[in-house]
């Protein structure tokens, strides 16, 4: 049975940017499932599934209708024990919390203060308003005053990944030998921005851009099919 994912774009349905579906792509591939994409948009969210979630991602699987990234994983790995892991076990289901509050707190924040701008300019007319609105409403800025800090955060940015790119210093993935949903929440992240925004985040030499890499190369080349920014 093939798997249907609302996956969230802009302007052009062949660029879906959000951190958070593309948590669920990678996971969905890791799990070896045949997937369908929905493309939504912003204002379409609200009808999706009959309003099952304020947000995207959201799967139909069969009669099952689960929304949230993590929750579809835990889904996935519950409902398909015998495909390659995401979590595991409990540990890594422990672990991979402690990832997704880390990057929200940390990575998240400069992602949105880097590409911004770009992410509006992704939408089309009536989404962008709503972008704009939204947004700035939340942080309480204009966009285009949002996004002059980016240079001056960018160094703080990067010193701030020192945990992981030690860490990467011992191991190829988060998960160890092999990746893990824990490396499918950062990856999600960076790869918004990727999408999103030429501003380069990562210095080439930085070995968390040789993880990315490697992340990106998985399950057939999945992520490098939509082209950077």
């Amino acid at each position: 049975m093939t798997i249907l994912l609302y996956d969230l774009v802009g302007r052009d349905a062949g660029r879906p940017f959000s951190p958070h579906c593309w948590k669920v792509a990678m996971a969905l591939a890791h799990k070896g499932l045949d997937i369908s994409t929905a493309p939504t948009r912003f204002l379409e969210v609200p009808a999706v599934e009959d309003g099952v979630s304020k947000t995207v991602p959201v799967i139909r699987d069969g009669e099952t209708v689960v929304a949230d990234s993590f929750a579809i994983a835990h889904y996935l790995d519950e409902a398909c024990p015998d495909r390659p892991t995401l979590f595991g076990g409990e540990g890594g289901k422990a672990m991979a919390r402690f990832i997704e509050r880390w990057s929200q707190l940390t990575i998240h924040p400069y992602v949105t203060t880097a590409a911004i701008i770009d992410l509006h300019a992704m939408q089309d007319e009536e989404n962008a308003a709503y972008f704009r609105q939204s947004r700035e409403q939340r942080l309480g800025r204009k966009l285009e005053d949002i996004v002059t800090a980016r240079d001056a955060g960018l160094a703080t940015f990067r010193t701030g990944l020192e945990p992981l790119r030690s860490m990467l210093g011992y191991q190829p993935y988060i998960g160890g030998a092999s990746p893990l949903f824990a490396d499918y929440i950062i990856f999600g992240a960076l790869q918004w921005a990727r999408i999103a925004s030429p501003y380069q985040l990562l210095d080439d030499s930085d070995v968390v851009a040789q993880w990315f890499a490697r992340c990106l190369d998985l399950h057939g080349g999945l992520a490098r099919k939509v082209a950077a920014a």
